[in-house]
Order: structure tokens, then C-alpha cells, then sequence
């Protein structure tokens, strides 16, 4: 158990902000709604984004405008928690802000690739990343080719990493991610062993570990399934982090001879045969469903950890992940039993 002096104000803070989280019925009663209008109505009268949603007037009531507020949410519980926390933790949560920060850039980045006529639209961002981040959206938002952006990260630490592909030749918007994202775990991998000691330590490790274990798990399968890529480029997207997954079971997952043999070798990975699925899962929601498993069950161990920061954190992600993809759903007038597919639940 972590300290309980060090974490208790945090705990108390955490349970007060995860009791206004969403309850599966109001998924379920969202997913039965038929219009964008209507989800804002309702998030407005029965749950905790009332407040935040307000801050809409009536002409700006509509799918990109709610996006923006509910973000502002995500924000807004991170500052109250930072408030919150000590040296220690506020160390951790700059690595979590990383998370944040890449999604900015990939947004930016897929702005000037596609050359937007409305391009960036981020003052709704403006301060939180004035407060907490390494990146100044004032440089980025002048940025009109991929080059000036880059450049408008000099100073920070995605410059290196995203500098190396300038004289790569027909460099796509897929190949800045990719690399953001490998950056982002090796570096996070390392850098959580410089600011966190045992037990969080470990907690952080199995957490993060397992999430890389299984985005290598669904690349993998997306690459077979969607792309056709030979082991060799498969072996090109990969983190080169293995956690539970050994060399062995990702050699034999890349080179396995069609999607059949390579379900056979998922299945006997510990991500398979430690958890109880629903049959038909996707690689998509198996990912969420470990994860979310393994961070309540963190937490319901150490209650008194980095875990109760985390585990937050990733539920309200998660939240917000399928109140967009609600309204996306509602918005294309799909049923409530397709809504609900989508977001991992189902009719009450």
C-alpha cells in the first residue's frame, strides 16, 4: 500500500470527482436519444457537464462545439488534481501531459497536411497548454507546411525525433504519428523510472507496460487484417518494449500465415487467457477492457498510489472517447443498439 499520508487529500479529491462520471444507464439512455441537441440537453440536465456546457449559446450548440467543452472537462480535472498533488506526483503527471501534447501535434499536423481552409482552432487549448505544457500554440498555429512546424517545436522535445524525417522522401501524415508515438513510449518507458519510486514504480510499469504490449498486439493485427504488410515492415511498427508479450509470441504473431493462425497465437497470450471476454471482442475493445481491468484492479490494491491519479485519468479519457463517438453515432441516425456496440455497452 502506497503512503496514506501522502495520498489520502488526492484519494478523497479522486472519489468526489469519479462519482460524477457517467453511469452505464445514462450511456444507454444517450445512445436512445435522436439528436446532437438532444445529448447536450440531457448531458446538461443530469450530469456533471452542465456547468461546463453551459458556457455554449444556443447557434453554437452543435457536435465541434460540445467536443471542444467536453475537452475542456479533461482539462479542467487534470488542473484540480495537479492542484492536489506533491513534487512526486505532479513529476508523473508532465509524463501524462505528454499524452496531451501529441495529440496537439498530430491535429496540427494533420491541419497543414490537408491544408484546411479553416485551419487551427485552439484558443478553447490556449490555456491550459499556457500553464502546463512545453508548447506554445502561438508558434504552431503560424505553422502553413509541415517544415515550419517542426520548427515550431525547436526548443521542445518532439523537435529531434520529428526533425529526423525532414529529408525522408514522401513522408505521410501516418509516418508523424508513427513516430510520435514510438518517441512517446520509449521515452515515457525510461523517464518513469527516473521520476517514481517502488511501489508506484511497479504499479506505473505493469500499467504502461501492458498498454504497449497490447497497441503492439492491435498494430500487428491491423497490419494483417487491413494492409497486407509483410513481417518485415510489420516489425518497422512496433515499440520495442515487451512486457508480458515475449519475443517469441510477437515473432510468431507477425510472421503467423493469415489472421487465423494469428488469432491462434493471441489466444495463448496471458492477455487472453487472463481475462474473460465477450465473444467476437475486437482487438480495440480487448485493448480498453484489459486496460480498464487492470487499472480498477490497481487500485482496488493500492488505494493509496499513483494508481488513484491513473485509473481516473484513464476513465475519464475513456468517458469522453465514447460520449463523441455517441454523438457521432446519433448524429448519423444509427440505432441504440449500434450506438451502444460501438461504445462497449448495451440495451439495458
Amino acid at each position: 500500500m502506497g503512503n496514506l499520508l501522502e495520498y489520502s487529500g488526492i484519494v478523497t479529491k479522486v472519489r468526489a470527482m469519479e462519482a460524477k462520471l457517467l453511469k452505464p444507464e445514462q450511456f444507454t439512455e444517450i445512445a436512445n436519444l435522436q439528436s446532437v441537441p438532444e445529448i447536450y440537453d440531457y448531458l446538461r440536465s443530469n450530469t456533471a457537464y452542465a456547468g461546463i456546457l453551459d458556457t455554449l449559446s444556443e447557434d453554437q450548440i452543435h457536435r465541434g462545439n460540445i467536443e471542444k467543452v467536453l475537452t475542456q472537462s479533461l482539462y479542467h480535472d487534470y488542473t484540480k488534481l495537479y492542484r492536489f498533488c506533491g513534487q512526486k506526483q505532479r513529476r508523473f503527471m508532465k509524463l501524462i501531459m505528454k499524452n496531451y501534447e501529441i495529440d496537439l501535434i498530430n491535429y496540427c499536423l494533420r491541419i497543414v497536411i490537408n491544408h484546411y481552409k479553416k485551419p487551427f482552432d485552439l484558443d478553447y487549448k490556449k490555456p491550459f497548454f499556457d500553464r502546463y505544457s512545453q508548447i506554445s500554440i502561438e508558434k504552431l498555429i503560424t505553422s502553413r507546411t509541415t517544415d515550419e512546424l517542426v520548427e515550431n517545436l525547436k526548443g521542445t522535445e518532439y523537435y529531434a525525433p520529428l526533425q529526423k524525417l525532414k529529408d525522408a522522401q514522401n513522408i505521410t501524415l501516418y509516418d508523424y504519428n508513427l513516430t510520435l508515438d514510438l518517441y512517446f513510449f520509449t521515452s515515457t518507458w525510461k523517464e518513469q523510472k527516473k521520476v517514481l519510486k517502488k511501489p508506484d514504480l511497479e504499479l506505473i510499469m505493469r500499467e504502461q507496460g501492458s498498454r504497449i504490449d497490447l497497441l503492439n498486439l492491435q498494430w500487428i493485427y491491423r497490419a494483417k487484417k487491413y494492409y497486407n504488410m509483410k513481417p518485415a515492415d510489420i516489425y518497422l511498427l512496433l515499440i520495442p518494449i515487451h512486457y508480458k508479450l515475449s519475443t517469441d509470441q510477437v515473432k510468431e504473431m507477425v510472421e503467423a500465415d493469415g489472421l487465423e493462425a494469428f488469432e491462434t497465437a493471441v489466444a495463448r497470450t496471458t492477455y487472453a487467457r487472463h481475462y474473460s471476454f465477450r465473444q467476437k471482442l475486437t482487438t480495440e475493445q480487448m485493448y480498453t477492457e484489459c486496460l480498464r481491468y487492470l487499472y480498477k484492479v490497481d487500485r482496488r490494491r493500492n488505494p493509496y498510489s499513483i494508481a488513484a491519479i491513473n485509473t481516473y485519468l484513464f476513465l475519464k479519457e475513456e468517458e469522453l472517447k465514447k460520449l463523441t463517438t455517441a454523438m457521432e453515432c446519433v448524429r448519423y441516425s444509427l440505432s441504440p443498439s449500434e450506438t451502444l456496440a460501438y461504445i462497449g455497452g448495451r440495451i439495458q
